[in-house]
């Protein structure tokens, strides 16, 4: 740092505000400092500066199920969010195990600044320790309506509107294909069903559990379309749900539409390419990336402010598996 001062023609501490944004530096100052550094082959310390500022200049993202193709734009967004502001992203999957929860995130939180968390469906304990040692927090998808700041997408209305529209077309029968037991999503998009069925002036209702992913899904769909009580229409809580629910109808010989309708929470990069194109409800998982992002900043600058629950509006995609035309 002293040889990049020299060769700079500035104080350490110049260099220092150039590193760290410390302090406003004049522009043609700033790339001088960055020249030398080049010319040096300079590059900061980051075990070191955390030693001296008691900050590691890194957040901790802890999400369950990280290939899921949805949290893989969630993540992408995280990470740009991040890097824009300067800091590094350290990864931990839950596996959406409350108990494994607790230790994946202890991992993180003497390695980072702050922790972004989805909350598994017991989290009591992990969000007591992150409290216990002070460590800013803010709970990413999975709302808790805790004291914490949070930010997800709408889940009931959206669900909802997913029954509305499909009892419109004619279908009194509309099964839901439900996620993990416990998860705030799952017991929300729940609700939703619930709301929408009562708004359509419906009777019949029929859960099964998907717990989330694609197999256990195609197994529970599988064996309610092999029953008499079979629905005209089904709604999936999740895009790897959606997956087995499709894969249950083809092993059934069903065609959707024709001999069942659907339609899905949680669009993907190929649901428009699936035959037929898939009906969905999509979240603006960037959005929810780069807000989880700003939330934990804003917590680390002003640790006493008021807690904060964002939540971000949904868009229903239009396409052809509910089966009511264009």
């Amino acid at each position: 740092m002293a040889e990049v001062a020299r060769l700079a023609g500035v104080s350490t501490a110049t260099v220092s505000h150039v590193l760290n944004g410390t302090r406003p530096v004049r522009e043609r100052t700033r790339r001088e400092v960055l020249a030398a550094m080049e010319q040096v082959r300079y590059t900061p310390n980051a075990a070191a500066r955390s030693l001296a500022t008691a900050r590691t200049r890194t957040l901790g993202l802890a999400l369950s199920a990280i290939s899921n193709p949805y949290l893989g734009e969630l993540l992408h967004a995280v990470e740009e969010e991040c890097a824009e502001a300067g800091y590094t992203l350290l990864l931990a999957d839950p596996h959406d195990d409350p108990g494994y929860e607790a230790t994946a995130v202890a991992r993180l939180r003497s390695r980072v600044d702050g922790v972004l968390l989805a909350p598994s469906g017991d989290s009591a304990a992990t969000l007591e320790a992150l409290a216990a040692q002070q460590v800013p927090t803010v709970l990413v998808d999975r709302m808790l309506g805790a004291d914490h700041d949070e930010v997800g997408a709408e889940n009931v209305e959206p669900v909802a509107g997913l029954v509305e529209h499909l009892a419109a077309a004619g279908h009194t029968r509309i099964g839901f294909v439900a996620g993990h037991a416990g998860l705030a999503t799952t017991d929300e998009r729940l609700d939703g069903y619930r709301l929408g069925l009562r708004r359509a002036g419906l009777d019949y209702s029929l859960v099964v559990e998907g717990h989330s992913e694609a197999e256990p899904a195609r197994r529970a769909v599988g064996e309610l379309l092999g029953t008499a009580q079979r629905p005209g229409a089904l709604i999936t809580g999740n895009n790897a749900m959606t997956i087995g629910a499709v894969q249950a109808a083809h092993d059934a010989g069903l065609r959707i539409p024709g001999d069942v309708a659907l339609a899905a929470f949680d669009d993907f990069p190929w649901a428009d390419a699936f035959s037929p194109r898939l009906t969905v409800v999509a979240q603006p998982f960037a959005e929810i990336g780069r807000e989880a992002v700003r939330l934990l900043l804003r917590r680390m600058e002003s640790p006493g402010a008021a807690p904060r629950s964002v939540r971000l509006p949904t868009r229903f995609v239009h396409r052809a598996s509910c089966g009511c035309g264009p």
